[in-house]
């Protein structure tokens, strides 16, 4: 019928490999990012690196936030609140300035509507 063909046996992707929590962003690190994307004009991923340091919400819930979750008609709120996907639970988190700056910046070069999300999909257009 059919020749079976032995594969040799492939060791784990984490094998001999400190396999844990990264290490967080230093402070210096952090402004070296924010310098970097505002010299390149990359309103985008700027906006997107102040918000996901502000809320520090899980990527599932970070990517489905909608203007209407952290605005109020033009107004960028100070505070917002989101239901978390996995536990459920209720987060405030507090929006710096220099975030809303970004966030008042994002929304009207993208000309979002209070309905639309935040940051749509570079693949698939809106």
């Amino acid at each position: 019928m059919y020749d079976m063909i032995p594969y040799p046996k492939k060791s784990s992707w984490n094998k001999g490999k400190l396999v844990c929590q990264k290490r967080h962003l230093k402070l210096k690190e952090v402004w070296s990012i924010r310098t970097r994307l505002d010299l390149a004009n990359n309103l985008r991923e700027l906006t997107m690196f102040n918000l996901a340091l502000d809320c520090k919400l899980r990527a599932c819930d970070f990517i489905k936030l909608k203007v209407m979750d952290i605005a109020h008609g033009k107004k960028i709120q100070s505070r917002a609140m989101l239901i978390q996907q996995k536990t459920g639970t209720p987060v405030q988190f507090e929006i710096t300035k220099k975030t809303r700056t970004a966030l008042q910046k994002w929304i009207s070069f993208q000309s979002l509507r209070s309905s639309d999300y935040l940051f749509g999909s570079r693949v698939i257009p809106s």
